[in-house]
């Protein structure tokens, strides 16, 4: 089999299982036979140009991902609790952006060191060693004890941890993250429009707490999750997003409101999800206080919180991993797309079009938009 015939093959098995398409699906989409187009995909077919268009159009790609070498897999930590169809599409398109941000980096000498390239594993695991992390994290980076943080993006990505972006149509899958020394340091987090920004920054957190707790358990061939490895993220999250000290001064300044009140400032102060601070609040005995949120909620926003959420037994330690709201629709007063901005990558695309180091085709590219949007995007820089 010749390489030009493997590659293809694989690339169109690859993405119509991402698809969830049949080959009598595709093979009629791109008006094949279903003998012709399994031998395409067997590798044994000749993948003329004409054909490999309409094979294309077929899957909703362009001909040159039918072309492209797959890289390999980028050591990736990328599990959950249901299989994903998606799963190696995603990974091998993690894999390609990494590639294109690593060569942007040296294109033009901007390569930022990784902050916590020495940080020890911490020898014990649990949620004691998930907190004191946070806290160690916290004050590599310069955070105050009380200070909130503003910027989850801008403050990772200045710690040398690259951050993407996709808009899989998941509640399922938030993020995924990548070893160091492997295209990354990276962060990817699922910014599906249904997802909620609160989310996607908590997401942000919780794969900084694997990358930072769990160094030696990235392998992408692994997709079987560890309820106590996501529960140890989830608390390593909660608390570098709300520090002990910091959440506790707010929410004492709050002592005159209403429960529901009181959740909804302390919330928008820490940018996390109002679970988040309910969580926060279970973990130091608050009695009740899902029961009387919810009571307040029904008669302020409308409606309770889903009945699973209010029976669940909420241990100090044991964040699910999908503790944070993930719905728009159901986090009150909502943050928006502003709270959650990734600069590094769009700032060095800009700089290496204007120096002529890139086409604003291969920008789109490397930003994952197209030629129309991106030629929207390069008007709009002043």
């Amino acid at each position: 089999m010749s390489e030009v015939r493997s590659t293809v093959a694989m690339n169109i098995r690859r993405l119509r299982a991402a698809k969830g398409l049949s080959e009598i699906a595709v093979a009629g989409a791109a008006g094949l036979s279903r003998a012709g187009y399994r031998n395409l995909e067997g590798g044994t077919g000749e993948p003329r140009s004409a054909t490999l268009v309409r094979v294309a159009k077929a899957l909703g790609a362009m001909p040159t991902d039918l072309l492209r070498p797959a890289a390999p897999l980028p050591r990736a930590r990328f599990r959950s609790l249901k299989r994903m169809k998606a799963r190696e599409q995603l990974l091998v398109d993690v894999g390609r952006r990494l590639a294109d941000y690593q060569q942007l980096e040296a294109a033009l000498d901007a390569n930022d060191p990784y902050a916590f390239a020495t940080y020890p594993e911490p020898p014990a695991s649990g949620g004691p060693a998930a907190v004191a992390a946070a806290g160690e994290i916290r004050k590599l980076l310069g955070l105050g004890a009380k200070e909130p943080i503003r910027d989850i993006c801008g403050l990772l990505e200045g710690a040398g941890i690259k951050f993407l972006r996709t808009g899989v149509a998941s509640n399922d899958f938030f993020g995924l993250s990548v070893a160091a020394g492997d295209g990354g340091p990276a962060i990817v987090v699922n910014t599906w429009q249904r997802i909620s920004v609160e989310r996607w920054i908590f997401t942000a957190a919780h794969e900084l707490g694997h990358l930072v707790l769990h160094r030696e358990d990235f392998d992408p061939d692994e997709n079987l999750e560890s309820k106590d490895k996501e529960a140890e993220a989830n608390l390593f999250a909660a608390h570098f997003l709300m520090p002990e000290g910091a959440f506790f001064a707010e929410w004492n300044d709050t002592a005159g409101l209403a429960l529901f009140d009181r959740v909804l400032k302390v919330k928008r102060i820490f940018r996390v999800s109002y679970r988040t601070v309910l969580y926060r609040l279970q973990e130091h005995g608050t009695v009740d206080v899902w029961k009387k949120f919810q009571v307040q909620a029904k008669s302020r926003w409308g409606r309770t919180l889903l009945r699973d959420d209010e029976r669940e037994a909420l241990a100090a330690d044991a964040f699910r991993a999908s503790s944070p709201e993930s719905s728009r629709a159901r986090e009150p007063q909502n943050l928006v797309e502003a709270d959650f901005m990734d600069d590094r990558l769009h700032r060095l695309v800009r700089t290496a079009v204007e120096r002529d180091h890139i086409s604003l085709s291969r920008a789109g590219e490397i930003l994952d938009k197209s030629f129309a949007e991106m030629r929207q995007l390069a008007a709009a820089w002043v």
